[in-house]
């Protein structure tokens, strides 16, 4: 691994496919469709692929297991922003898999390590457990098992590098869940009427169509209002102007 003139890490086209999980000649392919914007061209010609590259793969491949198809990935993909970052990325990755029910699976250390892209010291696994992604299977204590919410293990483990305590991702997780469940019913409501007079057919269709441009409505919405409310937080010097009067 080499890196840029700003310190930002780079990968080969070789390293990229072994972090990713993928072949090089699947990371080529997807270069060659468009689903992956093209490296930085190095010395001697190398191409240097980063974080973003990364965090894209991880989204195509959340969106294959959505048993999305490779015209489908490359429609949805062609409606982000060509200059997403690598955690904008990861929120979208995030949001694709919460289209799909919890999924539970009772793994071993072993397995979870695997599944988590790299060896999870003892710490980092109680982290895992404090955002209630991770729990030592209580039916096979002596096995080392662990049922793992597999929809939120990649997301839980690069939040094992972001600055913020089990506590307060928890927490943060419980709001999202809170305002998202909400919007969810009065948009499923909205929907519902909307499609009352009409047939059959087209209560399909718009069920076929309806998941991921709500989510993609859901997504941008947040991130408009988390910018603002970010830019407002700076703009007021950290200091929440909601707070009681003392």
């Amino acid at each position: 691994m080499t890196t840029t003139d700003a310190g930002e890490p780079t990968l080969t086209i070789d390293e990229l496919a072994a972090r990713a999980g993928v072949t090089v000649r699947t990371v080529r392919f997807y270069g060659t469709k468009g689903l992956l914007p093209p490296p930085v061209i190095g010395a001697r010609r190398v191409g240097h692929y980063g974080r973003e590259h990364l965090a894209r793969l991880a989204l195509i491949e959340e969106l294959q297991h959505r048993g999305m198809t490779l015209a489908a990935i490359e429609r949805y993909l062609a409606q982000l922003p060509p200059d997403l970052s690598e955690h904008d990325l990861a929120l979208h990755r995030a949001v694709v898999a919460s289209w799909a029910p919890e999924t539970v699976e009772s793994v071993t250390r072993g397995e979870l390590d695997r599944r988590a892209g790299r060896p999870l010291t003892d710490e980092e696994v109680d982290r895992l457990a404090a955002m209630d992604v991770v729990v030592r299977d209580a039916d096979a204590p002596d096995d080392g098992l662990y049922r793992v919410d597999t929809g939120l293990l990649r997301l839980g483990v690069e939040l094992l590098d972001v600055p913020f305590s089990p506590g307060t991702v928890l927490a943060a997780r419980t709001a999202l869940l809170e305002h998202s469940r909400a919007a969810a019913r009065d948009l499923s409501r909205l929907l519902r009427d909307a499609v009352a007079e009409s047939g059959a057919r087209d209560v399909r269709s718009l069920s076929a169509h309806m998941h991921p441009l709500v989510v993609q409505a859901l997504l941008t919405t947040f991130q408009r209002s988390l910018r603002e409310e970010i830019r407002e937080w700076i703009d007021g010097g950290g200091e929440d102007d909601r707070a009681a009067p003392g």
